[in-house]
């Protein structure tokens, strides 16, 4: 059984100016500088970036974006490249989030481009799959979640794939306060994990699934309680110095 180092990741989504993001990141390193165990990853809007990389560069915290633009530069008005996120000292970037595929029509062509681009980079991608709720009624959920794994990851050799890290976060569980059961959670976990055996073998013993949906310090223990889940994504509850600090022990 190989050992997955546990990975806990906040997404602020579009939250937090500049001065707040310096306020929680100076408050967050106070309570987590102990925890060696997990790894721990903020991704922050952008606009944060540069004072994230001056309070958390030295420190045991990681540093996220929340996309990137798949070319290395280019007449891309408003996007933001790779090598400009490396240059913010980002290790992780999230790719895929749902928020993205509905609001932005993301597909997964084009979702395939950026977790290929960020690999050549050197960029950890998070990549976000996960059904909405009428899928998940209709019993569709894991035929759909293995179809998206398997379109993302296509281009994907095997040394490639163990660095990708994926993020199970079922539509109807994000922001709703619903959360799937640790139980439903895993069995997903576990049908991604199939998947990704269909596509690496044995490397997808090697590949981080987190679960994201509502996840509090108060459920993150039962989640972590299971074999196919590695860590979360962590909307919400990542926007509180205090929370966050807490879910990461509870992790533990």
């Amino acid at each position: 059984m190989t050992k997955r180092r546990p990975l806990i990741a906040g997404n602020w989504k579009m939250h937090k100016t500049a001065q707040e993001a310096r306020d929680f990141a100076m408050g967050f390193q106070e309570k987590v500088g102990d925890v060696t165990d997990i790894d721990m990853v903020v991704c922050a809007p952008f606009t944060a970036l540069h004072v994230l990389k001056e309070e958390l560069e030295e420190s045991i915290v990681h540093i996220g974006a929340q996309n990137m633009y798949p070319e290395v530069k280019g007449a891309y008005t408003g996007e933001v490249s790779g090598p400009m996120l490396l240059d913010l000292a980002c290790t992780y970037v999230v790719l895929g989030h749902s928020e993205r595929r509905e609001y932005l029509k993301e597909d997964d062509g084009f979702i395939a481009k950026k977790v290929k681009v960020a690999l050549e980079l050197g960029l950890i991608p998070i990549l976000c799959v996960g059904e909405n709720l009428a899928l998940r009624e209709d019993g569709k959920a894991l035929a759909f979640v293995r179809s998206q794994v398997e379109k993302d990851l296509m281009e994907l050799g095997p040394d490639e794939l163990r660095k990708v890290v994926i993020a199970y976060e079922p539509i109807w569980a994000i922001g709703t306060g619903k959360t799937a059961s640790a139980q439903d959670a895993q069995e997903m976990c576990s049908g991604i994990r199939s998947t990704l055996a269909g596509i690496a073998g044995s490397v997808a013993q090697e590949i981080r699934i987190l679960y994201g949906g509502s996840v509090k310090s108060g459920n993150i223990a039962d989640l972590m309680a299971q074999p196919d889940i590695d860590g979360a994504l962590v909307g919400g509850a990542s926007l509180e110095v205090q929370e966050f600090a807490q879910l990461i022990q509870n992790a533990r």
